[in-house]
């Protein structure tokens, strides 16, 4: 699990190509701290698998389902990249609860610099808007984030300097697409509204007689 609080920058050092899968080695300083092969690591919001460990680097598979489902296929050696380790048991909760298992990508249509903050309208698919709440949570390539306005097939977030400075936000530009993880409790949410939807709409007169009520 991670919070969607970015640790640091990282720099992808090289991208080994597969047949139907990437290998990705990314040079970092913070996150390499105390990891350990086999942990987690959220690289632009997406949990991969440390597979090996240089002085300066870690290494990470990138698997087929991933890259069709992320924006990860469209990183560059020199390209940088949003890095936070899988929170500890006794860490602080920082942002909201993000899984690493984004639900799909969005592309930047619009932004937008005020004094105190920068806002980035996101267009994006119906499966993922099902989900964005105003004023709700979004991991926008794993960065924790409140949506301030949501409409139809877009939403806008607005976000303090420091946030845009600190992560891969200060080098998005329109059109660029975006890794999108929308807030799991609301999944669940509405998991649990469907069902129950589903579960009520089988229950009738007839059903109940059947059973002996």
């Amino acid at each position: 699990m991670f919070t969607g609080i970015i640790e640091e920058i990282g720099t992808v050092h090289k991208i080994k190509k597969g047949q139907l899968s990437v290998v990705l080695e990314v040079c970092a300083k913070t996150v390499l701290e105390d990891m350990k092969i086999g942990d987690s690591i959220a690289v632009n919001g997406v949990c991969l698998t440390v597979t090996a460990l240089y002085s300066g680097s870690f290494v990470a598979d990138v698997m087929h389902e991933t890259l069709n489902r992320s924006a990860l296929a469209a990183l560059i050696p020199g390209g940088h990249v949003n890095l936070e380790r899988a929170m500890s048991a006794s860490g602080r909760f920082g942002g909201h609860i993000v899984s690493g298992h984004i639900d799909g990508t969005g592309k930047i249509v619009y932004i937008q610099k005020d004094d105190n903050a920068v806002w980035f309208t996101i267009h994006t698919n119906p499966e993922i808007m099902r989900y964005v709440v105003e004023k709700g949570s979004v991991a926008i390539d794993g960065i924790s984030l409140t949506i301030a306005k949501a409409d139809r097939d877009r939403f806008s977030i607005s976000a303090i300097p420091h946030t845009v400075r600190q992560t891969v936000l200060n080098e998005r530009k329109e059109g660029d697409s975006v890794n999108l993880e929308a807030d799991i409790v609301g999944k669940y949410v509405g998991k649990f509204l469907s069902f129950k939807q589903n579960t009520d709409s089988h229950i009738t007169k007839e059903f109940l007689e059947k059973y002996g009520y």
